[in-house]
């Protein structure tokens, strides 16, 4: 058994098992709760190499322990959960090294908040930044692929991975980067662990090439097992795509070079309220047409939320505005009360370097709208729109702050399918959620086809934790029937990785398991994610309060 003696004579940096701490570490946003044998704040990659070394003897000695990352703790899928090791990144990995005409060079400890000010001293933005900007941290937000509102456009974190640098099984820090054919020969020459790993990786990729290609989920967001299929292409070998989305399961990542792009100096939304769903698909096709930055919706619980607990929404959006902002709304509100509830809010948002140009955009994508006989509104002011981003993105802590006895139980928060498949889609999806008497917001990314339903639960009572497991068999038999994933944004962890074999199959979940064997034969990373999960597992870790 590991004592607290002996890891720190191993590292520099903190080592706690503390109550405080320990409880802390226990939780991430997920409706998980696993205590971790000690909590390590590592000072440098030295500290990492010797960890790696230190828990690869104890296993080799037959003792079950492990290393866990952790950066903010923002997951959602108790993917930085564990009963042995877990290892924080923010205390002492939080450097931003370099901000560059078009990239950024920090470590995982980083909070996105901090990131995003010294980005933006050169007007550039790491786009791909998920709803929990200003609590999130760079080295979850690389291990999630994480997205957001502007992914429609921009795209997930894997677009935006440039080089990572990692420590691996064998103790030593690696650069991982895009190869050519010949540098990837190079590297699969070398008589190292390097070398083996090129060597093993490139011959199951290449030996299993068109079974990986088709197994990519038809979809245009996907955070659900290995990206096997980014990485070898017939011309570039790039191994920063399988590390991405990976969830701290095959290395640890130390450092990560991101691709930054130019922020736009003005947006606003045309708001688009949907009465019923059997215009979704056509409204969809005619706004991507002209090219949105985000296109996101709440549906009509979330908007009665906003409205009951106004003064919340008000608070968020600052108080200075709040008589400016209400009477704005004073035309939605009568509309409601003329008209009922919309079934279905859509944003989409335009930006421009100039607002008459954002206008323009704005009066034409109004304009091609009118057919479809739906109120339309056109926002005047960013601090407009800011208040219907507030109501898509504070449902979720609404529903947490104001229902006494119950708490937010996000598992099926995260599917996406195409956006063609929704209008047959979304009512399947209400009538299997009607079986069960559940209080839940849908918000989602409307442009992309990604949804997140989040459940209000009293998980102390057993009846309600069965819910879980039979619940999401249901919704991913429904997403899969529609050719979507299971996951888009949010990854696997403890939630969903026993199900990555009804997503992808047997075959393809073999080759994940041969991929985690290659980087990590002894099994010392974030073991029970991804690979070797257990439903059983995960329900007995479900929080009780």
């Amino acid at each position: 058994m590991i004592t607290l003696p002996e890891l720190r004579r191993v590292v520099k940096g903190d080592v706690l098992n503390d109550e405080q701490t320990i409880q802390e570490f226990s939780h991430d946003a997920s409706v998980f709760e696993v205590k971790p044998s000690f909590v390590i704040y590592p000072k440098d990659a030295d500290d990492l190499k010797r960890l790696v070394l230190f828990v690869s003897e104890k296993q080799r000695a037959g003792e079950q322990v492990s290393l866990t990352a952790r950066s903010a703790g923002t997951d959602m899928s108790g993917g930085p959960l564990s009963e042995s090791l877990v290892l924080g990144f923010t205390k002492y990995f939080n450097r931003i090294k370099e901000v560059g005409s078009d990239y950024a060079v920090a470590e995982p400890g980083v909070y996105y908040r901090d990131f995003e000010k010294e980005t933006l001293k050169k007007n550039l933005i790491m786009p791909s930044y998920p709803a929990s900007r200003e609590l999130c941290a760079l080295g979850g937000i690389v291990a999630n692929n994480s997205g957001g509102e502007k992914t429609l456009s921009y795209g997930k974190t894997e677009r935006y991975v440039l080089e990572l640098k990692a420590v691996l099984a064998d103790g030593n820090e690696y650069t991982l980067q895009p190869l050519t054919v010949p540098e990837l020969s190079k590297k699969m020459e070398q008589k190292n662990f390097e070398g083996e790993i090129y060597r093993k990786l490139f011959h199951l990729l290449d030996s299993h090439y068109d079974l990986v290609r088709q197994a990519r989920p038809d979809v245009s967001k996907n955070s659900a097992g290995y990206y096997l299929w980014n990485v070898w292409d017939k011309r570039v070998f790039d191994l920063t795509q399988l590390f991405v989305g990976s969830q701290g399961t095959l290395g640890l990542i130390t450092e990560a070079t991101f691709h930054l792009v130019k922020r736009q100096a003005h947006s606003k939304l045309v708001v688009i309220y949907l009465k019923d769903l059997e215009p979704l698909v056509p409204i969809i096709e005619e706004v991507l047409k002209y090219s949105p930055t985000s296109f996101e919706s709440y549906d009509d619980y979330s908007l009665k939320l906003a409205f009951h607990f106004l003064p919340d929404i008000l608070k968020v959006v600052g108080l200075k505005n709040a008589l400016a902002m209400e009477r704005k709304f004073v035309p939605d509100i009568w509309h409601i009360m003329t008209h009922g509830f919309p079934k279905l809010v859509l944003l989409a948002e335009f930006v421009g370097e100039t607002e008459a140009a954002v206008d323009e955009k704005l009066a034409t994508v109004t304009s091609a709208l009118q057919k479809f006989n739906v109120r339309v509104k056109a926002t005047e002011t960013e601090e407009e729109a800011k208040m219907y981003w507030t109501i898509r993105r504070e449902s979720f802590n609404l529903l947490r702050r104001h229902v006494k006895g119950k708490r937010t139980a996000p598992f099926i928060d995260d599917f996406s399918v195409r956006p063609q498949y929704l209008p047959k889609f979304l009512p399947e999806l209400h009538e299997i959620l009607g079986q069960y008497k559940l209080i839940y917001t849908i918000a989602g990314h409307v442009g992309d086809g990604n949804f997140h339903i989040i459940p209000l639960m009293d998980l102390t009572q057993e009846s309600e934790r069965k819910i879980i497991p039979e619940l999401s068999n249901k919704v991913y038999d429904l997403v899969l029937k529609y050719h979507g994933s299971i996951t888009a944004e949010h990854n696997d962890g403890l939630i969903r990785s026993p199900y990555l074999e009804k997503m992808y199959g047997k075959e393809i979940t073999g080759l994940f398991a041969e991929v985690k064997k290659i980087f990590d034969p002894l099994g010392i990373f974030n073991p029970g994610k991804k690979v070797g999960s257990s439903l059983e597992y995960a329900m007995r870790h479900i929080r009780r309060d």
